[in-house]
């Protein structure tokens, strides 16, 4: 399932691209030096100070858990799935959408 979740955070990031988000990617730790939160290279600490009084969502999640993803059941079609929306509900939106 790890791969199924990996494909849903994907998928969240690219859509906060669409939306012109910051995305961090790497290892969350803190910098020995002075202890400040780092993910991979970049400072949280500077992004949240560059950021301070807006109005913004922050979205942190672990790309590897043992949680099981929680599988449901499309109330459309009735197939189950484990990502955010029924793929195969998806695909057929976006066919008959033209795109």
């Amino acid at each position: 399932m790890r791969a199924a979740r990996r494909a849903v955070i994907r998928r969240l990031t690219l859509e906060a691209y669409q939306v012109e988000g910051k995305i961090v990617q790497g290892i969350l730790h803190r910098a020995p030096e002075d202890g400040r939160w780092m993910v991979g290279d970049t400072s949280l600490d500077e992004w949240l100070a560059q950021n301070e009084g807006q109005d913004i969502t922050a979205i942190l999640i672990p790309t590897e858990s043992d949680r099981q993803m929680e599988t449901k059941v499309c109330r459309t079609c009735g197939r189950e799935y484990s990502n955010t929306s029924c793929p195969y509900c998806r695909e057929v939106r976006l066919r008959l959408r033209g795109r």
